[in-house]
């Protein structure tokens, strides 16, 4: 979601935060900003809209800054406004601050602040921070910032910048990710490593209220209290390269086509072939502890939750664990039956969904053990877990996920190996779902091929306006997720629905007008769907089928049918939804959406 950048050096301020900030577009945002001191001053530009209208009015007015913060805005608190727009200043427009988070306690704050005689002039809870930092500062920012944290409630992350400091930045992380790049002579701030791999590798990341004061040469940081901390610079693992377009037209068809080496990568040391298991070195949970999990709890959000739900089916059906799957928004605010030897595996792709950090913090106070399963190093979700997954899946820039998906059911398949092999599973069972889980990189493949054919029956549908996801067991968590995916990009209602529950209600809507997906590639309950695609069909229903090859005829039943390889069923649903993503995606491009940055949406969920 919204995004910060800052850099105080040699290099033209104001240029290098515009660079830093198009390297955070793919996070999502409505209007963008920044403030710098230019001539001893400071000076603040805000637009709505792209980055591309906030750098044409600092050209305009010939803007030149030593030092700079930008930010690019998600909206939360207040409709998206010039005014909006970060950055925030105090009421004389001496401190700039951007900020990303909630200040929960905010509305209070504000009520002070303009009983004492402050005037606001946003619908934010951010401009809240510049305001009381204007309080309490006398000369010392530091100090002024440190009287300001244990006032505010939430999660947040911030950058200041004040008019009579020009040569320093100072930044606070608090439960909210904020990494510092060092280069000679230069720092950088952001809230992704993305955003500054291109420029160092060195970083060093704040968290629980750490505050960073950089300068060009310097970088100090203190705890809350203003004791010295001595933080680990750590190296960054991305390549710059590998954040290109290259020759697709989106970010998000690269990273569909990516998938095949994304899920390789996965799986490289993953597996003892000799033993027919799966291994995972620094998972941080040793197999003893294991070995005694009565019950997995999965929290995720959104896409991630739909990979648990995926992951559940083979959990019970292949390790034989009862598996509860559970939206972390939700979880947060039931009361959770949490039993001894109960596993929680949290699932983000970023690993600083707010929702899901939150409910891992309730769930380990109640004593669970977690494991996470995240795509991002130092990620809040990995320093909150006692263990954790990496899914190896790169660099996702496209909002609607894709290739973490599809990272996220392969590690948990291995994780079901490694769990069936240490309780019941013989050997030979293991060595065939080992087989299978290995094939999927090379079946991948041979479902990207197939794009031709489906481009062509997404231009056949990409103008109705109410779609149906269908599909039995595992396939069901794969229609979801179908769904969601054809949500996100193109704009279109698309609903997902276990197969057999058409008839309890929503087949009121079947008509000619109303297409339905129906995945088709579970041979468990393959009879039962071919019922549900005739009800559907009866009703003059457009069928789309993704179907096993060989699996049987389904011309008489299906308008339309996508030959996927076969695999076992629990597995299944991985093929299916890259063949969704396709089918999302070439709507959306017949409908010309803006695919990697649908609109509303943001790529971390950094805010409840």
């Amino acid at each position: 979601m919204c995004g910060i950048f800052g850099y105080i050096g040699p290099k033209e301020g104001g240029k290098t935060c515009l660079e830093g900030l198009k390297k955070l577009e793919y996070r999502g945002y409505d209007s963008a900003g920044i403030a710098g001191i230019s001539q001893d001053q400071l000076v603040i530009v805000k637009e709505v809209g792209k980055i591309s209208e906030l750098e044409k009015e600092i050209q305009k007015k010939a803007l030149h800054f030593s030092t700079a913060i930008a930010h690019t805005r998600w909206a939360t608190h207040g409709k998206p406004s010039q005014a909006n727009a970060h950055p925030h200043t105090d009421e004389n427009e001496t401190v700039a601050v951007v900020h990303n988070g909630i200040i929960e306690n905010y509305e209070s704050l504000k009520k002070s602040l303009i009983s004492e005689g402050v005037k606001f002039k946003t619908e934010t809870d951010s401009e809240v921070i510049p305001n009381l930092i204007a309080k309490f500062y006398e000369g010392n920012l530091l100090e002024a910032i440190q009287k300001v944290l244990p006032l505010l409630k939430g999660a947040f992350a911030i950058g200041v910048l004040h008019q009579n400091h020009p040569d320093q930045i100072i930044a606070v992380g608090h439960e909210a990710p904020l990494v510092i790049g060092i280069s000679p002579g230069s720092m950088y701030l952001a809230s992704d490593a993305h955003a500054i791999a291109v420029y160092t590798k060195e970083v060093v990341y704040l968290s629980q209220s750490e505050v960073a004061v950089l300068k060009k040469d310097k970088l100090e940081i203190y705890d809350s209290l203003l004791n010295p901390v001595d933080k680990k610079v750590e190296k960054l693992l991305i390549e710059t390269s590998e954040i290109s377009k290259g020759d697709f037209e989106h970010f998000t068809l690269k990273e569909i086509f990516e998938q095949p080496n994304s899920l390789r990568s996965a799986l490289v040391s993953r597996f003892d072939k000799d033993h027919s298991t799966a291994i995972f070195d620094g998972l941080g949970i040793d197999s003893k502890e294991l070995l005694k999990v009565e019950k997995i709890l999965i929290v995720g959000c959104g896409t991630s939750w739909h990979a648990g739900l995926v992951a559940s089916y083979f959990l019970e059906e292949v390790a034989r664990i009862p598996t509860q799957v559970e939206i972390a928004s939700e979880l947060r605010y039931k009361n959770p039956v949490i039993t001894p030897n109960t596993l929680v595996i949290a699932i983000s792709q970023s690993g600083e969904t707010a929702d899901t950090i939150a409910a891992v913090k309730e769930l380990r106070s109640r004593g669970a053990k977690v494991l996470g399963l995240t795509n991002v190093a130092n990620s809040s979700l990995s320093r909150e877990s006692d263990g954790v997954i990496f899914l190896r899946a790169g660099p996702e820039i496209g909002v609607c996920s894709t290739k973490a998906f599809s990272n996220q059911v392969i590690c948990m398949a291995l994780l079901t190996l490694s769990l069936a092999r240490m309780r019941h599973m013989p050997k030979l069972e293991g060595q065939a779902f080992l087989e299978a889980i290995k094939a999927l990189p090379d079946q991948v493949e041979e479902v990207l091929k197939l794009h031709p054919d489906i481009q062509k029956i997404a231009k056949k549908y990409a103008y109705k306006q109410n779609f149906f996801f269908v599909g039995r067991n595992a396939q069901f968590p794969a229609a979801l997720e179908g769904a969601l995916k054809l949500k996100e990009i193109s704009y279109i209602n698309a609903v997902g629905y276990p197969a057999g529950e058409l008839k309890h209600g929503p087949i009121a809507l079947i008509d000619e007008n109303t297409p339905t997906v129906a995945l088709t590639a579970n041979r468990a309950t393959y009879e039962k769907i071919l019922s549900n695609l005739q009800e559907i069909k009866a009703r003059s229903g457009p069928i789309i089928a993704i179907s096993e090859e060989k699996n049987g005829d389904l011309s008489d039943k299906a308008t339309d049918i996508v030959y996927i390889p076969k695999t076992l069923d629990p597995l299944a649903p991985l093929l299916s939804s890259v063949a969704c993503q396709l089918f999302a995606y070439y709507i959306a491009l017949e409908r010309g959406c803006d695919i990697d940055q649908p609109r509303n949406l943001a790529k971390s969920v950094t805010v409840e």
